[in-house]
């Protein structure tokens, strides 16, 4: 397998010669691959090996336990407890990642018995996660939040997980709008890059997922998108959905709380601070809250809260505050 997409608003390329891993990379593409020659630029380029053997770390400076550093490399044993150790190379304008599966013993019975999880953590640590902290050389941060456009309007939708946010946004893009992602995304306090996932809903057709969801593809999804407001979601309790004016201070806080809330991004923060101490390249904490805070002071915020069994659809609520949709 050789094949690029854009992730996180980077041209990331990927080579893969384990054939058994080759289905997961393409599945958790989900249809954002395209083909590449190569010759071609990248951000980012991840090889992943069928070499089962050890990094040589001879010589190299113990970082942390399972981490190791030299002259702007780092490896690491059991990334995110993937099962892949990684050696990633950041000393040039071209982050190189290069992937072994050489999983411990516990993990190597969890990827037969919880492949969703499997599934998950692979995605994670071999297209995700660089990708975001890479991101963040231009001063962008992972957020639990997606960017999607419902007529005239481009909201950032903003909740917790398990509010009913992915099936809002679904139901916009199957009714003509576009996406940049399902749950995560990257931003600078401006342009919002989308994090490639497939959509996990209730009811859900595809890899059977936690929480009894499945996975679907995404359509009608683009690169990045510029969002002009801020919505934040709510589940409650009554009949009606209700729609407020958000003060910016209460959006920022949801943004940024959510976020580090999310599921998707538990085990990102200490890769990331891991990668930054031992490369010296980037921030060793995202700046969350300050890019939460100036897109909250950009743009104006409502909250929805949605009824107890949902039937409105995301242009009809955000009709309901006012916005043309």
């Amino acid at each position: 397998m050789r094949a690029s997409m854009v992730q996180a608003g980077s041209r990331l390329v990927v080579q893969c010669t384990d054939r058994s891993l080759t289905r997961l990379l393409l599945e958790a593409g989900d249809g954002a691959w395209r083909p590449v020659p190569y010759l071609t630029d990248a951000d980012i380029r991840v090889t992943v090996s069928h070499d089962r053997a050890a990094f040589d770390t001879t010589g190299w400076e113990p970082l942390t336990r399972g981490a190791y550093r030299r002259e702007g490399r780092v490896v690491l044993h059991n990334a995110c407890g993937s099962g892949f150790d990684l050696h990633v190379c950041a000393d040039t304008e071209e982050l190189a990642v290069q992937a072994r599966w050489r999983p411990p013993h516990r993990e190597r019975l969890a990827a037969l018995l919880l492949r969703s999880r499997f599934h998950l953590l692979a995605r994670a640590v071999l297209l995700q996660y660089p990708a975001m902290w890479w991101a963040g050389r231009a001063g962008a941060v992972p957020l639990h939040a997606a960017a999607v456009t419902v007529g005239a309007a481009t909201p950032l939708l903003v909740g917790p997980g398990g509010v009913g946010r992915s099936t809002l946004l679904l139901q916009a893009v199957e009714n003509g709008g576009q996406a940049c992602s399902d749950n995560l995304c990257v931003s600078a306090g401006d342009e919002a890059y989308g994090v490639v996932e497939p959509v996990r809903v209730a009811g859900g057709g595809g890899r059977r997922m936690a929480y009894g969801r499945g996975e679907l593809s995404l359509p009608g999804r683009v690169d990045g998108l510029w969002p002009d407001r801020i919505v934040v979601l709510r589940r409650g309790n009554s009949a009606s959905p209700v729609v407020r004016d958000l003060a910016p201070e209460a959006a920022a806080g949801v943004l940024t709380a959510g976020t580090y809330m999310a599921g998707e991004l538990r085990r990102y923060w200490a890769f990331a601070a891991t990668l930054a101490m031992g490369t010296g390249v980037g921030p060793v904490h995202p700046p969350v809250a300050a890019v939460a805070a100036g897109l909250a002071d950009r743009l104006p915020a409502t909250e929805i809260t949605l009824a107890a069994s949902p039937t409105i659809g995301l242009g009809e609520l955000l009709a309901g505050s006012g916005v043309p949709a």
